[in-house]
């Protein structure tokens, strides 16, 4: 039999000295070991720049490093706060952000170079201007939302906010078009990718949706053979998105977001409802978007040709093939296994290798071993977020750390898979490596939430035992 509780006095001071050690202590060694691997990501960040430097140009630039520096300042700053206002927060996600954050600012550097563009105007440069700004704000996130549930309120706002910044850049005083994509606002010098921060707010409102309209969308419907279908009025949500998503492609130009944001709602719908139907429809509603865009949109049919035959100098319909796909596989080929070295390749030989060609870049002077290291960093930060979302004891926060962590690993496959021929190339950047200032900040408030939602939800349970 179980020996019977003490109501004593000694008792009751045990279990509160007990309370105060889980408190004090786990929190302390969460954030001790961020700490180890935050300088030892720092570390990698600042061997692999000075390495570049060696490699390229064969004298190290101590100006550069001092900029390093700054932002290995500001990266510290980050985990102090999170001492002292996410204690609980996930210890990983800070260093795997910051080590990827500064693997691409050295191989940005490493082009500049190349291209003699290293002073103080050059891309590595801005992006490390941009990096020291989306550090700040990813600052600002973690202090103000102290508790992610608040977002569910203004799920409603999140999803005007994602529209208006969807649609900014159709308008015809700051909308301009980049590299044949209107995905731009331009203010003067100033540009800014208002889509990426619109993932974030309809992630923030698919959550929030979802959590009240689930019984709806999981429960009701017709069977047909050994699955449920939802019922026709139920199916609006979905062609609103898809709708949305066929405007992106036609009206912007641009694959890769219009993919982006139907995979998310797609992904989000199913953990919500747990119907494979709504997978089978979302599918079916793909393959006829792929199609209709294949056979009308002339640039989708342009991409599709030239990822089946990249080598072609024409091809059937007069289309050729695709010299950056082609110099980008050329790179990965001289690479091999273990790479060229940093600072020994010729990246700058692949057209837009800062930005959208980043991981051929990396994959000449890393090596197959360091493009699978950079996969494996992602790969434990979209399971880190995963981990988070399911261990989260309501539905809203379940469904916002699938949808933030989601986003991150669908847009390494499109992208990866693009360069990769494995899909048609798209253009979208890869998370917290390539060139972009808007990438940096919406993916830094990505990590910001996913710290933040992890604190909570590991304090849930210390909550439910320690409390009376």
């Amino acid at each position: 039999m179980p020996a019977p509780r003490s109501n004593s006095p000694a008792a009751a001071l045990d279990t509160l000295t007990s309370s105060i050690r889980i408190k004090l202590r786990v929190p302390a060694r969460q954030r001790n070991v961020e700490l180890v691997l935050l300088v030892f990501a720092l570390l990698i960040d600042a061997g692999a720049i000075i390495l570049v430097q060696l490699g390229a140009s064969g004298a190290i630039d101590t100006g550069f490093l001092m900029l390093t520096s700054g932002l290995a300042l500001l990266t510290l700053i980050m985990h102090v706060v999170l001492r002292i206002v996410a204690r609980d927060a996930d210890p990983l996600i800070l260093p795997i952000v910051t080590v990827l954050n500064g693997l691409g600012i050295a191989m940005i550097y490493r082009l500049d170079i190349a291209n003699e563009d290293s002073g103080w105007d050059g891309g590595g440069v801005r992006q490390m201007v941009w990096t020291g700004l989306a550090i700040a704000i990813a600052i600002v996130v973690v202090l103000v939302i102290r508790n992610h549930r608040v977002l569910q309120r203004y799920r409603y706002v999140a999803m005007f906010s994602g529209i208006v910044l969807l649609l900014l850049p159709m308008l015809p005083i700051i909308g301009t078009t980049i590299n044949g994509a209107r995905l731009w606002i331009q203010v003067g010098s100033f540009t800014f990718q208002p889509g990426e921060l619109g993932k974030i707010a309809l992630a923030i409102f698919f959550a929030g949706y979802l959590v009240s309209a689930r019984d709806s969308l999981s429960m009701v419907g017709r069977k047909f053979l050994w699955m449920t279908f939802p019922r026709a009025r139920d199916l609006g949500p979905i062609l609103v998105v898809f709708a949305a998503s066929m405007a992106v492609l036609i009206f912007q130009k641009d694959l890769g977001t219009s993919l982006l944001y139907f995979g998310l709602f797609l992904v989000m719908l199913y953990v919500a409802t747990g119907r494979a139907s709504w997978i089978v429809l979302g599918l079916s509603l793909f393959l006829i978007g792929a199609v209709a865009a294949y056979s009308q949109l002339s640039y989708v049919t342009g991409r599709v040709h030239a990822w089946l035959n990249p080598f072609a100098t024409e091809n059937y319909e007069g289309m050729g093939g695709s010299y950056q796909l082609v110099t980008g596989l050329f790179g990965f080929a001289h690479g091999g296994l273990v790479g060229t070295g940093l600072g020994q390749g010729r990246p700058d030989l692949i057209p837009l290798a800062e930005s959208d060609y980043i991981i051929p870049a990396l994959g000449e002077e890393l090596g197959l071993i360091g493009i699978f290291a950079i996969l494996g960093l992602y790969l434990l930060f979209v399971s880190r977020g995963f981990r988070i979302a399911f261990a989260g004891q309501d539905d809203f926060g379940r469904l916002l750390g699938v949808g933030l962590s989601f986003v991150i690993a669908l847009q390494v496959f499109i992208v990866i898979g693009g360069v990769t021929r494995v899909i048609p190339l798209t253009g979208l950047t890869t998370p917290f490596l390539a060139a972009g200032g808007s990438s940096l900040v919406a993916n830094w408030i990505i990590a910001a939430l996913l710290l933040r939602l992890s604190d909570t939800v590991r304090n849930e349970p210390t909550r439910a035992v320690i409390e009376p």
